[in-house]
């Protein structure tokens, strides 16, 4: 997708992941409930952490409420998080869900977690989810995947990855501290600071966090208000 300075949804400096524009279907960005967000995702040999901070707000300005639960288990062992739109977010989570369930029925097995983030990716291109950008981290036989899924359906695989208008400043604290032979423990406490230091600079983000511990024995969600208590 080219830029276009007209269109919100193509600008890389807009804050606000997904910004609903009004259109002839209805949808005022004034009166969507987004999250904002800062969601990060770091892969390790151990498993995966997913942190997500958990605040939802309307039309960016308004804080509609303080403790969302952004990450949510979609397969036996994987989850992924909401950002952008939280009806768009809730009922791509729901396909999906749905879609890994009935593959698990069918051939007696759990998807891949790639093709579940490639399943997501199509989903996104071809489907009515408007204005998301999650994060999909899993552990299967190859080992701890984490991969973002943009608005667009372009999906990418990494040693991590964050989403969500905290993303720079998240970004930043995972950088200079990530490394690739880290345990759990130490992806889960780097996940946390990432969150905590965007929740300092970014409006769209804070009210404590979420964190999903993802290994092959399945997904473990906490909520937690503050972050001195998530350590």
């Amino acid at each position: 997708m080219m830029y276009d300075p007209e269109n919100r949804l193509t600008d890389a400096y807009e804050p606000e992941v997904g910004t609903i524009p009004s259109d002839a279907k209805g949808r005022d960005e004034e009166n969507v409930t987004k999250t904002g967000t800062t969601t990060v995702g770091i892969s390790t040999e151990d498993g995966v952490v997913i942190a997500t901070d958990r605040r939802a707000s309307l039309g960016g300005r308004f804080v509609s409420n303080k403790s969302v639960t952004k990450v949510e288990q979609i397969h036996p062992t994987a989850a992924m998080t909401l950002v952008g739109s939280v009806g768009g977010a809730q009922s791509f989570i729901r396909s999906l869900r749905s879609e890994a369930n009935l593959y698990e029925v069918r051939r007696d097995e759990p998807l891949s977690i790639h093709a579940l983030a490639t399943l997501a990716g199509n989903f996104a291109r071809g489907g009515p989810f408007f204005a998301i950008n999650p994060i999909i981290g899993g552990v299967d036989e190859d080992g701890s995947h984490v991969y973002s899924v943009d608005p667009a359906g372009g999906v990418l695989q990494d040693d991590y990855t964050v989403t969500g208008s905290g993303t720079m400043v998240a970004t930043g604290t995972i950088e200079g501290n990530y490394d690739p032979e880290m345990s759990i423990e130490e992806a889960r406490g780097l996940a946390i600071r990432a969150v905590q230091a965007a929740a300092e600079r970014d409006t769209g983000s804070g009210n404590g966090i979420v964190l999903a511990e993802i290994t092959d024995e399945g997904v473990d969600i906490d909520r937690f208000d503050d972050y001195e208590s998530a350590e």
